[in-house]
């Protein structure tokens, strides 16, 4: 077959569009991000990245994304152009406060930039997230007891705290624990007019008004238990068992279900979500097997996209909890626990696939791959496992 000069022209400059085209969709840079916040008093220096394969589950590294004190909790944006990090220390810059990061991101790299850093309002800040309009970032100040919210600036900068409060209510029974206000996460409500907080010290998950017109946050009255009293000081509140110590949340995805994990005691409770801030416990379960005696420290609870399941991690029974969920009552069904083949699962993150579980062992410096199946909830190793020093925090940047 012959072809004219024409032809052979105009099939040079298809190739010479489609060319990087097709090449650009199968560059590394293309695949998911995983970055991995550290503690940085032994052999980490900050934060890292690893190239995920998501078909495979496969972990690359690319090696320290940026040198920054204690990034014990990480947040990326909608956009995917910049990520925040908590520095989880007691003094800032002369000050009894930590810090929070604010860093841009290399889509192609994992290289992290630093913008710039603001304190953080309270010492050691141990959670970050984003309110619903991305315009605002949350923390949380676990020995300062506070929360505090920061604008976001239109280059990624964050400016001074706009709000900042400090938990208060009647302390738990654990005098070592419970000895003051502990601030241990904080998200937006779904309609971003409230901001939930879990106090560790306090045994509740607080409810505060949010204004995103200018950054407040505002005491919300509420509240009502099932036996009729309001909270403490009248500040809403979801009021777990005493001794319970409340550390992570997670909701259904309907919203209706609220469910807390307790650092102190390793139970999940199952709370109702009403209106005006009222919460009606339906269950407590334990995240542990019959008979535990040895010390536990539960860590995160997730639930997984689609819906069905919710893990939680076991710190001293090195595992990670499965349950099934019952989408009308909310309650939950144990599922099994499954080793984590590290000491001390501190966090662990279900990759955007929902096909993959990967967890932080914090105390065996390693992170470890297990195949999730989205059809049963059972966890399964996948042999990969990775060497990251003190791993605290994981966090996917997926490809677009």
């Amino acid at each position: 077959m012959t072809i004219t000069l024409f032809q052979f022209v105009r099939w040079l400059v298809a190739v010479s569009v489609l060319a990087p085209m097709i090449a650009a969709q199968n560059l590394p840079g293309n695949s998911d991000i995983l970055f991995a916040g550290t503690y940085t008093a032994k052999d980490s220096k900050g934060i890292y990245a690893y190239r995920f394969d998501a078909p495979s589950g496969e972990l690359t590294p690319l090696g320290l994304a940026a040198e920054t004190a204690n990034p014990s909790f990480l947040a990326i944006d909608r956009t995917h152009r910049y990520l925040y990090a908590v520095n989880e220390v007691q003094n800032f810059e002369g000050a009894k406060t930590g810090a929070v990061s604010a860093f841009t991101i290399d889509g192609k790299t994992g290289k992290l930039s630093l913008l710039n850093q603001v304190a953080s309002e309270g010492a050691d800040p141990c959670y970050v997230s984003f309110d619903k309009t991305g315009k605002y970032l949350l923390v949380a100040n676990y020995t300062g007891g506070t929360v505090a919210v920061f604008p976001i600036q239109k280059d990624g900068r964050l400016s001074k705290a706009s709000s900042v409060m400090y938990d208060k209510g009647a302390l738990g029974p654990n005098k070592e624990r419970q000895d003051a206000p502990h601030s241990h996460w904080i998200e937006a409500s779904s309609d971003n007019r409230s901001v939930y907080v879990s106090d560790l010290g306090l045994d509740r998950v607080l409810v505060y008004g949010f204004d995103a017109a200018n950054g407040k946050l505002r005491n919300e009255a509420g509240g009502v238990l099932r036996d009729g009293k309001v909270t403490a000081g009248g500040l809403a509140a979801a009021v777990l068992t005493p001794g319970t110590g409340p550390r992570h949340v997670a909701f259904s995805q309907d919203g209706n279900f609220m469910y807390v994990l307790g650092e102190l005691d390793s139970n999940v409770s199952v709370f109702a979500v009403g209106e005006k801030h009222s919460f009606d416990l339906l269950q407590r379960i334990s995240a542990l097997p019959a008979g535990f005696s040895s010390h536990n420290d539960a860590a995160e609870i997730a639930v997984h996209p689609n819906g069905k399941y919710l893990y939680s991690s076991n710190r001293g029974d090195d595992s990670i909890a499965a349950f099934s969920i019952d989408g009308k009552s909310g309650n939950l069904t144990l599922i099994g626990r499954f080793p984590t083949q590290g000491k001390v699962p501190r966090h662990f993150e279900i990759d955007p696939s929902g096909n993959f579980l990967l967890v932080a062992n914090q105390e065996s410096n390693n992170v470890v791959v297990f195949r999730l199946d989205p059809n049963s909830g059972k966890l399964a190793a996948t042999g990969q496992q990775l060497t990251v020093p003190s791993p605290v925090c994981l966090k996917f940047m997926s490809a677009d």
